[in-house]
């Protein structure tokens, strides 16, 4: 008999995210709303996955697509109200559907009424709420140089001046979202209280933590160091990820949370921690440690873009891709913490597009196989919406079209710094085409009709349609069709649920030949099986040799019909798992 340690909800369900502006337009206004999401409940349960991860529906001026909150309380219009939303958490649960919900506290929008009051004058209560530092001088001009070098994730300088107080606030992504000095004691307090236990009180069942990693600054907040000479404005992560009070923030949170729900109760957390080594993905996760549940690595999903400028691409191989992916899951070995597995989210392009071959020949396909690697792999399975159709990157789009304030921004700070006709340039168009966010943005297409595949009436969505639901990459067409890639993603979180003692909870995971360029192959066991994974990552019949010759193979699931289990030939992009004994 096999034993299961330590087995939660949380661990064993598949999580569905849902992006609120493009999921489905219930009033014909363009945007995607709550009352839309609890319209499509029964297809998000007849998918079969136990919770739904809802982005940012507070109110906002929208600079950062809801990312910049102005009230932690209140439903931004455009979605809905606070009744809606509570009407939306209650039919999910009447479906044994459980939601988490986004907390975005590492800043807020300039909106809030903390940082109106903050920005009011040098002496409000709340001005320590936020980094305000005075220029560090000024230049030839009269323009307020920045109390340091620290450059945005969205271009161009982390300060931005007020002519207030004549100072600078700090704000690591966009001019607009302020970021929260969390050494002030009453801050954290404010924030715990209004984001996280108003909607623990009104029954959220976990949180989604935003930017998780970056709460903790360095004392000082001194200059990074000159990576690259060529612009004004550098990398300051190793100043603000990680930091020294981090942990100490997050394990205070997690206690204020048990004030805030029934006895019993279990919730769920997982953070986007981004970057760091096995150390700090462990203090993160630990169970003993009680700060987060899981934590979101980004290795895997920025392969193959460089570090100075994710818009610029470099090569990279299937082994590094490999190497990337178990970095998410193989610190949790001989621990008593927990991880996550996802190729999409709101943040990335299309993983077909990405790491598959959206070809039409083999689209289908390769999304077939991705998702059998997904379900393969242990820790916590979280799937995109339009993910489950094997949705496509959009094609040629021009720059206008484009509604990322990432993209917008390195747009803007490379043709400042470098020149619209530069090398710079054309690389940043090339990783557009290929990883821009608005890829995974575009509205849900329910149907093929025109102009908007059912995601509103008539209305014209607030972003460009992926054109690819002219091809039957749409709901309606998929769940006519018990081969389409939606039924594939269904049966394949059936057979997640009857194996979970070994794909959920698997361990001992090992790589076979993993300098295999065409192949991904490993092994894990759980207390009394042992599985076989192999994947060919490829357009073409791909040998592949097993483990152990001396072994029996029993191939008990894959993405292609009828296969043979006993073939050591690989058909184009297939993937099988083996039982081994």
């Amino acid at each position: 008999m096999t034993i299961i340690r330590n087995p939660a909800w949380w661990k064993e369900a598949t999580i569905y995210q849902i992006y609120p502006a493009s999921f489905q337009d219930s009033n014909n206004d363009g945007w995607g709303d709550l009352a839309g999401i609890t319209s499509k409940l029964d297809y998000i349960k007849e998918l079969g996955v136990d919770a739904i991860w809802v982005c940012p529906f507070y109110e906002s001026p929208q600079e950062d697509m809801g990312y910049d909150i102005a009230n932690y309380e209140k439903i931004w219009p455009r979605y809905g109200t606070n009744d809606d939303c509570f009407r939306m958490m209650e039919e999910a649960h009447k479906r044994d559907i459980k939601v988490i919900v986004d907390l975005v506290i590492n800043h807020c929008s300039e909106e809030h009424d903390w940082f109106k009051e903050s920005k009011s004058s040098k002496t409000n209560p709340k001005r320590d709420w936020y980094f305000w530092r005075p220029p560090k001088g000024y230049d030839t001009e009269g323009n307020p140089i920045p109390p340091n070098n620290w450059r945005s994730f969205f271009g161009g300088s982390a300060w931005r001046f007020d002519d207030t107080t004549s100072e600078f606030f700090l704000h690591v992504f966009a001019p607009g979202q302020p970021d929260f000095n969390w050494e002030n004691e009453e801050c954290r307090k404010a924030i715990y209280d209004s984001s996280v236990g108003y909607w623990l009180r009104h029954g959220v069942d976990g949180f989604r933590i935003d930017v998780g990693s970056m709460y903790s600054k360095a004392e000082g907040l001194p200059d990074a160091p000159i990576t690259d000479p060529s612009v004004p404005y550098q990398d300051g992560t190793a100043f603000f990820i990680n930091g020294p009070r981090i942990h100490e923030y997050h394990k205070e949170m997690r206690q204020y949370m048990y004030t805030q729900i029934p006895e019993g109760k279990e919730i769920m957390t997982v953070g986007e921690i981004g970057i760091g080594d096995e150390n700090d993905f462990r203090d993160y996760t630990s169970a003993k440690e009680e700060e987060l549940n899981m934590m979101f690595n980004f290795k895997h999903t920025s392969v193959g873009e460089c570090r100075q400028c994710k818009y610029e691409l470099i090569p990279f191989t299937l082994k590094d891709f490999k190497l990337a992916l178990a970095e998410s899951f193989l610190f949790i070995e001989g621990t008593d913490c927990w991880s996550t597995i996802y190729l999409e989210n709101h943040d990335q392009p299309r993983s077909v597009s990405r790491f598959g071959s959206d070809s039409p020949k083999w689209r289908e396909v390769s999304s077939k196989m991705l998702a059998t690697l997904v379900i393969s792999l242990t820790g916590t399975v979280f799937i995109y919406q339009g993910q489950e159709l094997g949705m496509p990157n959009f094609k040629n789009r021009k720059i206008e079209q484009i509604k990322c304030v990432e993209g917008t921004g390195t747009y803007a700070a490379i043709k400042r710094d470098y020149g619209e006709d530069s090398e710079k340039m054309r690389k940043y168009f090339e990783a557009l085409a290929l990883i821009s966010r608005d890829h995974g943005r575009t509205p849900f297409p329910w149907n093929s009709d025109e102009p908007t595949a059912g995601f509103s009436k008539d209305a014209e969505p607030w972003i460009d349609m992926n054109e690819s639901f002219r091809d039957g990459i749409n709901a309606e067409a998929e769940l006519k069709d018990k081969d389409s890639v939606f039924y594939f993603w269904k049966k394949a979180l059936q057979i997640r649920k009857e194996h979970k003692d070994i794909l959920v909870y698997g361990s001992n995971f090992q790589f076979c030949d993993l300098d295999n360029e065409k192949l991904f192959m490993f092994t894990k066991d759980s207390d009394n099986k042992k599985m076989f994974a192999v994947f060919n990552f490829t357009s073409e019949n791909t040998n592949f040799e097993v483990p152990d010759d001396k072994a029996s193979y029993t191939l008990f699931f894959g993405n292609y019909a009828n296969p043979d289990g006993n073939s050591r030939t690989l058909k184009p992009w297939e993937g099988r798992l083996y039982y081994m004994k």
